[in-house]
C-alpha cells in the first residue's frame, strides 16, 4: 500500500519486506521513487549485510570521502550518531563538492529520539517547475561552484549546472543548496549572491516540502538529483542513523552553458577576496586539462 505524505513530494510503503525482496519488486520500487522522490519502509530493522544487500540492488556503494564512521567499521556504510543536535541541519544535497555527487541513499534508523530529530525533503523539480520563465531560462545557461568547507576542505571543489536534468524522468531540478553551494561561476560574486540566496529560500518553500518523524527501524530512500534535504536541530537523546550510498553519475545542463566565467583580472581590490575560490578552481581545472592534454601526447 502506497500512502502519500504531502502534495509534491514523499510516500510511505507497506506489506513489503525488504531483506526478501525480489528484482520485480526492486523494480517496482525504482518506478515508485521516481515518482515520489523519497519513500519510507516500516518496521524493516535490516541487519548492516541486508541493509548493504538492499542497497546494492541500486548501483554501486560508496562510504563518505571526508567523515569517519563513529562506532561501525565497514567500508560501504556511513554512521552518524549525534545526542545533542543535526550534523546536516542545513538544506543539501548530498556530497555536491564531488565531480559525480551521489545519485541515491538509503537511511536506516538504528535509534532515534522521542521528540525532535525529524527530516525534511524538498522536491527540486517542482521547485524548478513553479519559477518564472525568464528566471528558468536565466538559470539553464548558469553553473555554480560547490565545495567541502562544511567538512573542512573548502580546496575540494566541482561546478555543476545549476539546472540539472534527470537522466530517467527527464524532468529539470534545481542544483544549489545552502550547504555546499558557494557561487555562480558566471556572476560576480555579489550577482551571484543574490541570485543564490533567492533559489535556495525558495526550495524550502513548505509547497515543496515533506516533514517526516522517524520510528527505529524505518528505511528512508530517497533520489539525490532532484532532491535536498535538512535535519531538524531540535533534540537530545541519542540519533544513530546508518546509510549506504549509491555511487554518482554526471549532472547534466539543460544545454551547453551560455556565459564564460566570472574572471576578475582588472582593476583589483578588496572585493578580490571574494573571487580567489573561483579562481583557483579555474587554475586547477587549467592545470589538469593541460596534464591531460599532455598524457594523450603519443
Amino acid at each position: 500500500m502506497i500512502k502519500r505524505l504531502a502534495g509534491t513530494i514523499g510516500a510511505e510503503v507497506s506489506d513489503i519486506e525488504l531483506p526478501s525482496i525480489s528484482e520485480e519488486g526492486i523494480e517496482d520500487i525504482k518506478e515508485l521513487l521516481a515518482e515520489h522522490l523519497v519513500l519510507f519502509f516500516l518496521n524493516q530493522h535490516l541487519s548492516v549485510e541486508q541493509h548493504v544487500t538492499f542497497g546494492r540492488h541500486f548501483g554501486k556503494l560508496e562510504c563518505h570521502p571526508n567523515l569517519k564512521n563513529p562506532f561501525l567499521n565497514h567500508p560501504e556504510v556511513f554512521e552518524l550518531a549525534a545526542s545533542h543536535g543535526g550534523l546536516a541541519d542545513e538544506w543539501h544535497s548530498d556530497i555536491t563538492f564531488d565531480q559525480h555527487p551521489s545519485i541515491m541513499s538509503i537511511l536506516n534508523m538504528i535509534q532515534c529520539p522521542e521528540v525532535g530529530g525529524d527530516t525534511m525533503w524538498a522536491n527540486t523539480c517542482a521547485a524548478f517547475d513553479a519559477l518564472s520563465q525568464p528566471l528558468q531560462n536565466l538559470c539553464e545557461g548558469l553553473s555554480a561552484l560547490h565545495d567541502a568547507e562544511p567538512h573542512g576542505k573548502p580546496e575540494i571543489t566541482a561546478v555543476h549546472p545549476v539546472v540539472r536534468v534527470h537522466p530517467v524522468t527527464g524532468k529539470k531540478a534545481l542544483f544549489v543548496n545552502e550547504h555546499f553551494t558557494r557561487r555562480i561561476v558566471e556572476m560576480s560574486h555579489s550577482e551571484s549572491r543574490m541570485l543564490l540566496d533567492y533559489l535556495t529560500r525558495w526550495v524550502t518553500s513548505p509547497k515543496f516540502t515533506v516533514r517526516y518523524h522517524w520510528q527505529e527501524g524505518t528505511i528512508a530512500m530517497w533520489d539525490n538529483r532532484c532532491t535536498q534535504h535538512f535535519v531538524l536541530n531540535d533534540f537530545n537523546q541519542q540519533r544513530i542513523i546508518q546509510r549506504v550510498t549509491i555511487v554518482g553519475d554526471t549532472p547534466e545542463p539543460v544545454a551547453p552553458l551560455q556565459w564564460p566565467a566570472y574572471t576578475r583580472v582588472e582593476n583589483v581590490g578588496a572585493t578580490s577576496r571574494f573571487d580567489k575560490q573561483l579562481n583557483d578552481h579555474l587554475g586547477r581545472a587549467i592545470m589538469s586539462l593541460d596534464s591531460n592534454a599532455r598524457d594523450d601526447k603519443p
